[in-house]
C-alpha cells in the first residue's frame, strides 16, 4: 500500500475522532448549567490535549509494537498482557494530564471513586483506539501481502523459467556427464555411484521440488549430492567444505530455497578450484535453521554475474517474504573479495 494512502487513512481516522470530541464538547458547553464550570471555550485546547495524547500513545504503541511482535505472530497471550499494560499507561498519562491542567482541587481528583472511574474511562477508550490500530495495521499488512502475491503471480512464468534454468543448468549437466564418462574407464563403480547421484538430483528437481514444503533432511541430502558431483570436477578435495550441525528430524523447508546461494558460490569460483574457496554451514536447532555460504569471488565480476542463480536478488527476497513472513533474516556481505550469505529461518 502506498504511503500517501496510509497517511490519508491515519489522517482521516484522527480527523473523525477530533470532530467527535468537538461534538461532545459543544454539547457539554450548551448544557453549561448542568456541567462542571471547567467546561468552557477556554478549556477547549486542554480538553483536546488530554483526550488525544493518551490515545495517540495507545494507538501507535499497538500499531508499531503490539501488531508486529504479537498479533502478526499469533501470540495472543502476549498481546493481551502487553496490550493491557499499554492501555493502563495511556490511562494513567491521561489522568496525569487532566490533573496538571485542571488542578488537584477538582472533586474528580479528591474522590478516589471518581478518580478510578476517570482512569477506567481512559483505559476503555485507549483499548478501543488500540484495537482500531491493530485492525488498520492488519488491513495494511493484508493488502501488502495481496500485492506481493499478485506481483509474484504476474512474474510466475519468468520465475519458473529461471528455476528450470537454475535447476537443470546445461553447463553443470554437460560437465558432470563428461566427468562421469572419463571416470568410467578408471573406476566403473565410482562412476556408477556418481551417475546414481545425478539421477537422484534430477528426480528431485523434476518431482519433489514442486511441493510447497519438503523434509529438511531430503533438501540437505540433495545439496550434499550436488556438492559431491561438483567435487569430481577438481582434484582438490578441500575445494568445498560442508558442515552440518544438529539433527533435521521431521523439520520441513521450502524446496530449492538454499540451492541458489550454493550455485551462486560455484559461479564465483568457476576458475579457482585449486584453493578452499567455498564454505557451507547448516545449523539446525529446535525452531530455527541457520544457513551460511561463504566464498571468494573475482572482484571484476559484474553485478549480474553475482546474481542468485539467475533468479535475482529481489525475487529471492520476495520469495522469502512470501514463504517466511516475519520468520527469516537474510544477511549478505561482501568484504575483501569474500561473499557471504547468512539465512536464518524460524
Amino acid at each position: 500500500m502506498k504511503k500517501p494512502f496510509v497517511f490519508l487513512l491515519h489522517f482521516g481516522y484522527w480527523l473523525i475522532y477530533l470532530l467527535l470530541l468537538l461534538v461532545i464538547f459543544t454539547i457539554a458547553t450548551t448544557q453549561i448549567k448542568k456541567t462542571p464550570a471547567y467546561f468552557s471555550v477556554s478549556f477547549l485546547f486542554p480538553f483536546l490535549l488530554f483526550c488525544l495524547v493518551p490515545n495517540l500513545l495507545a494507538f501507535y504503541s499497538s500499531y508499531f509494537f503490539l501488531f508486529p511482535k504479537f498479533l502478526f505472530r499469533k501470540k495472543i497471550v502476549g498481546l493481551i498482557a502487553f496490550g493491557s499494560l499499554v492501555c493502563l499507561i495511556s490511562a494513567l498519562s491521561g489522568n496525569l494530564i487532566a490533573l496538571f491542567l485542571l488542578g488537584f482541587d477538582q472533586p474528580i481528583f479528591t474522590d478516589a471513586r471518581e478518580f478510578s472511574t476517570l482512569a477506567l474511562s481512559f483505559f476503555l477508550i485507549a483499548a478501543i483506539h488500540a484495537s482500531v490500530a491493530l485492525v488498520i495495521r492488519g488491513f495494511i499488512t493484508w493488502y501488502a501481502e495481496i500485492k506481493v502475491k499478485e506481483e509474484l503471480a504476474k512474474r510466475n512464468f519468468e520465475i519458473e523459467l529461471a528455476l528450470i534454468k537454475s535447476q537443470i543448468n546445461p553447463h553443470f549437466l554437460f560437465n558432470t556427464i563428461n566427468n562421469i564418462d572419463v571416470l568410467i574407464t578408471k573406476d566403473a563403480a565410482k562412476a556408477s555411484e556418481y551417475l546414481n547421484k545425478l539421477s537422484d538430483i534430477l528426480r528431485y528437481m523434476v518431482y519433489e521440488a514442486k511441493t510447497d514444503k519438503i523434509l529438511l533432511s531430503k533438501e540437505l541430502d540433495y545439496l550434499e549430492k550436488y556438492l559431491e558431483l561438483q567435487k569430481i570436477r577438481t582434484a582438490n578435495p578441500d575445494y568445498v567444505s560442508f558442515e552440518k550441525t544438529g539433527a533435521a528430524g521431521n523439520s520441513e523447508i521450502a524446496p530449492m530455497i538454499l540451492f541458489p546461494f550454493i550455485e551462486n558460490a560455484f559461479k564465483h569460483t568457476e576458475n579457482r578450484k585449486n584453493q578452499n574457496f567455498i564454505k557451507i554451514k547448516v545449523l539446525i536447532e529446535k525452531n530455527k535453521i541457520v544457513f551460511e555460504c561463504e566464498n571468494t569471488y573475482q572482484k571484476n565480476l559484474n553485478a549480474r554475474a553475482r546474481d542468485f542463480g539467475g533468479l535475482g536478488n529481489e525475487l529471492i527476497k520476495k520469495r522469502l517474504m512470501l514463504l517466511y513472513p516475519q520468520e527469516h533474516l537474510l544477511e549478505i556481505t561482501q568484504t575483501e573479495g569474500v561473499y557471504k550469505v547468512r539465512l536464518t529461518l524460524g
